[in-house]
């Protein structure tokens, strides 16, 4: 009896969810709307008076705040359940964007950033409401989709943005539009099929459960264990003792009887909230996880670097005017977007060694970021930001499911958290770095990205057999 229900959670099919294509949805519409008001930000501010240097404090206190409050929500969102944290982290956005639409004055202004920055956090959780839901084989295909259609929006909120900031009152109505957009997400989010969530994280937990109660899965586990392959394992950071019984798997039980949601009620004290957040990140800090950081923040600062002068030093080399360099950024944006659709079948051409695939990504980005910085004419630059944007997207991709895969998936919502941090750290050292590396020359902020893209490269072929040695990822084939 136990050899027939091991085959048929072995043999189970993996149907597309309902809930995967409405947060795909949430994605979109989230950057859509945010993207409506970024390229206007700079106008309005000094529209209000202010001067540029307090245009550039000000700008900065969003960056800052994302940088402490991404990894607390994420972890929260562990604590709490992705449910209610989204929803908080939506409503509250839409706040803050709705504040910004009523701001006349500087004060006004830095005041609406404020829950902006603290709580615009719903595409973390997003990312890790996907972790709950799908097999750790199934992530990278899904985490794919999730970014190409997020890009999708990103590339068209400007365009809404830039035909209502033409008329009166521009800017204002392009803040409340996105005020709507964040509150008609929230009601999406509300409605959600959290019942079909729950038979889909069943399904895609089901390898995790299955060792209790078939011996054949258990020992070709042992087996493969010993072979320093991670293809039967998912979420091996998941303690046994957390795990509900097989037969306790059904689709009528309360989420709470599964690990993903077994978590502390939003209703409960704020001190015991705060105590289980706190552990996480404590867990987390302490983890053996700081290779895969500083590779984050490595190639973070070394594509913003990238873009840091991207429209001037195009103008000083090639003598082109920055209205031909918005197309060629659209273009790298919209291949950007459509490289998230390859992330699955690149990863089942790599049979999903993703230790690899970072490392050939890193080292082609950092090829593409020498072979703009060299360009001697504008086809090399064309050409370089052709395969750039897909060498990105993949990066960012296998980046996010190996701190998945070592961190384990009772931590989802802190780790991407706590990546989200990473990068905030990353988006307050490039513009200085950028600012010293232009002084020398308008080549200079993308050769400071080669030197560190290739730091990142070699970092990589160091620490990936050490990975292997401790059987949780397989050697990357150099």
């Amino acid at each position: 009896m136990n050899h027939t229900k091991c085959s048929t959670l072995l043999q189970k099919p993996r149907r597309q969810s309902r809930i995967i294509k409405c947060v795909y949805v949430v994605g979109f519409m989230d950057l859509f709307g945010v993207s409506m008001i970024i390229p206007l930000l700079s106008h309005h501010v000094k529209h209000l008076g202010a001067s540029p240097t307090v245009a550039g404090i000000v700008g900065s206190t969003y960056g800052i705040l994302q940088l402490f409050s991404s990894t607390i929500v994420g972890s929260w969102s562990d604590v709490v359940g992705r449910r209610y944290s989204l929803l908080t982290c939506l409503v509250l956005s839409s706040l803050g964007y709705g504040l910004l639409g009523l701001s006349t004055n500087i004060t006004l202004f830095v005041i609406a950033r404020i829950p902006v920055g603290l709580f615009k956090h719903s595409l973390s959780i997003c990312r890790a409401l996907l972790s709950d839901l799908v097999s750790e084989a199934e992530r990278p295909l899904v985490m794919g989709h999730f970014n190409a259609a997020s890009s999708v929006g990103f590339i068209l909120g400007p365009v809404v943005g830039g035909y209502l900031a033409e008329h009166e009152g521009g800017f204002y109505t392009s803040s409340f539009t996105c005020a709507a957009i964040f509150l008609l997400n929230a009601g999406l989010v509300w409605m959600l099929p959290w019942s079909e969530a729950l038979v889909k994280r069943t399904d895609a937990n089901s390898n995790t459960h299955i060792c209790e109660i078939c011996p054949d899965y258990n020992a070709a586990k042992s087996l493969a264990y010993q072979n320093g392959s991670s293809q039967v394992s998912n979420h091996h950071a998941v303690p046994k003792e957390e795990l509900p019984d097989p037969g306790s798997l059904a689709p009528g039980k309360p989420p709470s009887t599964f690990p993903g949601w077994r978590h502390v009620s939003l209703l409960q004290p704020a001190w015991r909230q705060l105590s289980s957040v706190g552990s996480r990140i404590q867990l987390v800090a302490t983890s053996d996880m700081w290779d895969l950081f500083l590779v984050r923040l490595l190639m973070a600062i070394g594509i913003m670097l990238y873009y840091s002068n991207f429209t001037l030093a195009m103008e000083e080399r090639f003598a082109i005017k920055p209205k031909v360099t918005g197309y060629l950024i659209s273009y790298s944006s919209m291949l950007g977007a459509l490289a998230g659709c390859l992330v699955g079948p690149v990863t089942q051409l790599y049979d999903k060694d993703m230790p690899a695939l970072l490392l050939h990504s890193t080292m082609l980005t950092c090829g593409l970021i020498f072979l703009y910085a060299a360009a001697p004419n504008v086809g090399q630059v064309v050409l370089s930001s052709t395969f750039f944007a897909i060498s990105t997207t993949i990066g960012r991709t296998c980046i996010t499911d190996l701190e998945l895969q070592r961190g384990g998936l009772q931590a989802s919502g802190t780790l991407i958290g706590a990546g989200q941090s990473v990068t905030a750290v990353g988006r307050i050292l490039a513009p200085l770095l950028s600012g010293l590396a232009q002084e020398f020359s308008p080549c200079g902020p993308p050769s400071l990205g080669v030197l560190l893209a290739l730091s990142a490269a070699i970092l990589l072929m160091f620490r990936i057999p050490k990975w292997s040695g401790r059987g949780k990822t397989k050697m990357a084939k150099l």
